[in-house]
């Protein structure tokens, strides 16, 4: 019977060097100039021309660029999706954002799991074993109510889901699930891109109550769960009560 190796102390100081040192020297080139409304519309033909003429070779590098945008919280996953949409088309478009955006977020997941969960187990094991419990109880709503409604930041929440004790399979499914309808969004107006002057324009309050909308449905199992228990037990207790001694 083989036994698992524990990850060495020294294993993680290089990772988490490696992954500052890559997300340093991103922002110091200035990446983030190339993934603006300006440079996308400025180049949009010439994007255009080289997807329809090395389709295949679009595709690999545009799930490639967004699985990096999203795992190291470049700025742009916005505008890739807007992209997506405008080479890819809506359907297209956004299920290439979802490999790109899911892969991107698991590789955080991950990484913020191999590097910190154990230290933040050891220090505050007690204190958050309640809260754990729970939020594996329903790690799929919680994290699905999370995607659909955009609170917490797609990066923040990568990191604080690899601190729990979700299992990959979950937190993959619901991300790629929880991610769809705004993916959807921007690739949909991507087709758009010409008549498009902010990003303001997309994300108005008709689309962001919907996306609330959806949270919150996305939360009535657990709801239901917790009001349908709490029945049960004020069941049980009132014929405990009026059973005669």
């Amino acid at each position: 019977m083989t036994q698992s190796v524990a990850p060495s102390p020294k294993s993680k100081v290089v990772l988490a060097l490696l992954i500052v040192l890559t997300i340093g020297t991103l922002y110091y080139l200035d990446v983030g100039r190339y993934l603006s409304l300006e440079s996308l519309k400025e180049h949009r033909d010439r994007l255009l021309t080289f997807t329809e003429e090395r389709y295949t070779v679009s595709v690999a590098l545009f799930i490639l660029i967004y699985v990096v945008v999203a795992g190291l919280a470049l700025p742009g996953a916005v505008i890739l999706t807007l992209a997506g949409g405008f080479l890819f088309g809506s359907v297209w478009g956004t299920l290439f954002v979802n490999i790109g955006a899911t892969t991107g977020a698991t590789i955080a997941f991950v990484a913020a799991r191999y590097l910190l969960r154990e230290w933040v187990e050891q220090r505050f094991g007690a204190w958050l074993g309640p809260l754990q419990e729970g939020i594996a109880r329903h790690a799929f709503n919680y994290l699905l109510t999370l995607r659909l409604i955009p609170i917490v930041p797609f990066f923040v929440l990568n990191l604080v889901s690899g601190l729990t004790r979700m299992s990959v399979r979950t937190y993959v499914s619901a991300t790629a699930l929880g991610i769809i309808p705004g993916s959807f969004v921007y690739a949909y107006a991507g087709r758009q891109l010409g008549s498009i002057n902010s990003l303001k324009e997309i994300a108005s309050p008709q689309v962001i109550s919907a996306f609330i909308l959806l949270g919150l449905l996305a939360l009535t199992p657990v709801v239901y769960k917790r009001w349908s228990g709490r029945t049960a037990d004020d069941r049980r207790a009132a014929r405990g009560h009026h059973e005669p001694e």
